[in-house]
């Protein structure tokens, strides 16, 4: 009877034990459903693989006065569930001295892993190299940075100045006066520009009359944009490019509050709220290139957990744009 009672216990341990085995668990990737275009060649990984739910995340972006980059901050923390991960989400304030403290502060809290949207794709290299001397990956975000970035996931930004370009020219049937609005020292800016700029190639009648750095802000836009309208009289402007949506929306302010709105129209990048908003009152804001700032920055953390992993990712990932116009806004989804 005593051995009957030791077999019995002995099978009870061992089912228990069974029991535990078989309901541990370990979380996974989500698989990447999100669209995007691949270009350049794969970057080499040194990183170590790591499990996902050892993993803490560190994003420092421009600024979060902007609705494009609040709405990337919202894709992070969406991200940041999907993986089953912590993420630590910072506003640089458009300040690099200040991105780059926050660069060195994930750096010392050792951080797995970076996110940058950079304030200054170029200015910023020294903080990156500095990350990467301490083997954590960076993944720049909408911009690219110097100093040795895993990759880059960003609009196609070419494409998106370009079908702005396009539009204008179309609109202004090849002749007309313009204005530009460019902003801050990245790459997501000038390749707006270089896009804008080939699309008017094509049409020796524009011309591009004054460029003013609006620092992708809507108050000093619309601030630069009076001294504009005060320099070029009734007949001057035709039209006006915004490189991104917050200064477009400050210029159609600033043409509103001249009693000048009539006389141009307004094209964006972003397809941000209140650029949609513009577009429904059919007024001169007339059509924005369209990006999708919650998405990016999920591919960008997929891309990120890629690399801790230890696989091979590509350089370069661009996320295609669509031109949404006042013909088309009440199809467009928004952020």
């Amino acid at each position: 009877m005593k051995s009957m009672k030791v077999l019995s216990l002995l099978l009870i341990a061992f089912g228990m034990v069974a029991l535990t085995a078989c309901s541990s668990s370990k979380i996974t990737e989500p698989p990447n459903t999100s669209e995007a275009t691949v270009a350049s060649l794969p970057t080499e990984k040194t990183v170590s693989p790591v499990k996902e739910d050892e993993v803490v995340v560190g994003f420092t972006l421009q600024n979060l006065s902007n609705p494009f980059f609040v709405a990337m901050s919202k894709g992070a923390t969406a991200g940041a569930i999907l993986h089953g991960v912590d993420v630590i989400t910072v506003s640089a304030e458009g300040d690099l001295a200040k991105q780059t403290a926050q660069i060195k502060d994930f750096i010392a809290r050792k951080v797995n892993l970076i996110l940058l949207n950079a304030v200054d794709s170029i200015g910023i290299a020294g903080a990156v190299s500095q990350a990467k001397a301490a083997g954590i990956p960076v993944i720049a975000v909408d911009v690219d940075a110097d100093g040795g970035v895993n990759t880059v996931v960003t609009s196609d930004n070419f494409l998106a100045g370009k079908l702005a370009g396009e539009y204008i020219v179309k609109r202004l049937d090849g002749k007309g006066k313009v204005v530009v609005i460019d902003g801050p020292p990245v790459s997501a800016v000038t390749d707006r520009i270089a896009g804008f700029e080939e699309a008017i190639k094509a049409a020796p009648g524009i011309r591009v009359v004054a460029k003013i750095n609006g620092h992708g802000n809507r108050e000093i836009t619309a601030s630069m944009m009076e001294t504009i309208l005060q320099t070029y009289k009734k007949g001057g402007i035709d039209a006006v490019f915004a490189t991104n949506d917050p200064s477009g929306v400050g210029a159609k302010i600033a043409a509103e509050q001249a009693g000048r709105d009539k006389e141009m129209f307004i094209v964006g990048v972003d397809g941000a709220p209140d650029a949609v908003k513009a577009l429904k009152e059919k007024k001169s804001f007339v059509a924005t290139s369209a990006q999708y700032p919650f998405e990016m920055i999920k591919l960008a953390m997929d891309e990120g957990f890629k690399v801790l992993k230890g696989e091979k990712i590509e350089s370069l990932i661009k996320i295609p744009v669509d031109l949404i116009s006042q013909d088309n806004v009440e199809t467009y989804k928004g952020w």
